[in-house]
């Protein structure tokens, strides 16, 4: 004998744990419409209801720290290096706009550091903001004892100096006609 009823289908839901909806009576005699349309809605209920609790037990997606460094524009991440390299107290920066003289980078930033251990200080803490919003350095040449330190971020090349290095090459005077987008003495 079989039973009238169908069976209970399982279902998925948002805890992994198996959930059963609930049959629909099904008489031998044939329903009126009336009775055919409320079981429709109540159905349509039930799965809107089920809908609605998947959307709301999924996780969001986080950023990944590459998605969020790629949505970043060239002067966003100079900006990020000016506020990291101010945060590291270097003195007298620069960022220069120099993407109508070059097709090399869009922006400089130029910078001083009173000693070594200050210039290595800067560059390190310019590099650990960066990486924090998922930029991270193409290369970094130079160190703190060859008194130029230089950080290539593909757009913005970042230039720390000691004070007598910077006055020897200077880099402002070169680009003269990059048009002064940030100073900070």
């Amino acid at each position: 004998m079989t039973d009238p009823t169908p069976q209970a289908e399982s279902m998925p839901s948002p805890d992994g744990l198996p959930r059963r909806r609930k049959p629909l009576a099904r008489a031998a005699a044939p329903a009126s419409a009336a009775e055919e349309a409320l079981a429709d809605l109540e159905a349509a209920a039930f799965e809107a209801e089920e809908a609605q609790a998947q959307t709301e037990s999924e996780p969001e997606i986080a950023e990944t720290l590459r998605q969020r460094g790629l949505r970043l524009s060239a002067l966003e991440i100079a900006r990020k290096i000016v506020d990291a390299a101010e945060d590291k107290k270097a003195a007298d920066i620069v960022l220069l706009d120099v993407s109508e003289l070059t097709s090399m980078a869009d922006y400089f930033v130029i910078c001083s550091g009173g000693s070594e251990r200050q210039l290595g200080a800067i560059g390190d803490g310019v590099a650990e903001k960066l990486r924090e919003e998922g930029v991270r350095p193409i290369g970094r040449e130079g160190g703190s004892n060859s008194h130029w330190t230089l950080l290539d971020f593909g757009a913005v090349i970042v230039h720390i100096f000691a004070p007598p290095e910077r006055d020897y090459y200077q880099l402002e005077r070169h680009w003269s006609k990059a048009r002064t987008v940030l100073r900070v003495q």
